[in-house]
């Protein structure tokens, strides 16, 4: 194995355990689902686009979602009033179909509901998304039915916002 990696997870790696987030979202579950809680950090890396680690407690057990994958998404707005009905469809400046949608993120799976995931995309960057929320859903998005992957209710929320100390 070369020990001189030529990928990108050491650039992520670094990112993660070295540098504070530009933004973040506090997650919260509605009031079907108030142990729902987590965060989500958004950080700039330096040749565009933004690495995002989700960390979620409190999700429903297979009982409720058979799959124990959940869909998750950005959305337009960032009105997290319960039932998180005001937050309007996925982000999707570009107006593309689902899952083309800059908004459209991998779904998280849930273990004894707890769900942790780390991943990159060049679909926004941080500037994109202030103010905007990210949802996490019932069900599993299936990645076809249009507009929005047939993922259910809205079951977490939270309002994405500028980490003032770090935003650039």
């Amino acid at each position: 194995m070369n020990n001189k990696r030529t990928t990108l997870q050491n650039t992520f790696l670094n990112i993660l355990n070295k540098c504070e987030p530009s933004a973040y979202a506090k997650i919260s579950g509605n009031t079907g689902y108030p142990q729902l809680h987590g965060t989500a950090y958004f950080f700039c890396v330096p040749f565009g686009g933004v690495l995002i680690e989700i960390e979620v407690f409190g999700l429903p057990d297979n009982t409720i979602n058979h799959t124990g994958f959940f869909a998750t998404h950005i959305h337009e707005t960032g009105n997290c009033t319960p039932p998180f009905d005001k937050t309007g469809s996925h982000y999707n400046p570009a107006n593309m179909s689902h899952p083309e949608h800059a908004g459209d993120l991998p779904p998280l799976l849930g273990n004894d509901g707890y769900a942790y995931s780390c991943f990159y995309t060049d679909r926004f960057n941080i500037s994109d998304i202030i103010d905007r929320s990210i949802i996490i859903h019932k069900n599993t998005d299936d990645f076809a039915t249009q507009p929005s992957g047939n993922a259910g209710d809205k079951i977490g929320c939270g309002v994405i916002l500028k980490n003032r100390l770090y935003y650039k």
